[in-house]
């Protein structure tokens, strides 16, 4: 099972900034794809952004040019910088991590971004 942390979260105004980091157990060049996930009050858990192994990367249409998805395999990270946020990106954002060709998945805890003036 491959564990994932996330931190970074936190109260921001709207139009500010925060990067999410989410650290693997494992090697991350071994795994299919990392997301991030949220989840708002009442609302379904929706994807965010994704980067697969071989570097392609997809976006929710609400968060394409603001929010960036990268990783550091060296440190066995991904992060997701999120800027010019909005009240409506309010959630709990979670990690994901697809492996062993795609048949296997874990979450990391959630961390909590609040946007709000």
């Amino acid at each position: 099972q491959v564990q994932l942390v996330e931190s970074g979260g936190g109260l921001v105004q709207p139009g500010g900034s925060l990067r999410l980091s989410c650290a693997a157990s494992v090697s991350i060049v071994s795994l299919n794809a990392m997301a991030w996930y949220r989840q708002a009050p009442g609302k379904l858990r929706d994807l965010v952004a994704r980067l697969t192994r071989g570097g392609t990367t997809n976006y929710a249409d609400s968060v394409k040019g603001r929010f960036t998805i990268s990783r550091d395999n060296g440190k066995n990270t991904v992060y997701l910088q999120m800027n010019s946020l909005r009240p409506e990106d309010t959630a709990v954002y979670y990690c994901h991590a697809l492996y062993n060709v795609g048949t296997r998945a874990s979450w990391g805890q959630g961390t909590q971004v609040s946007v709000s003036s």
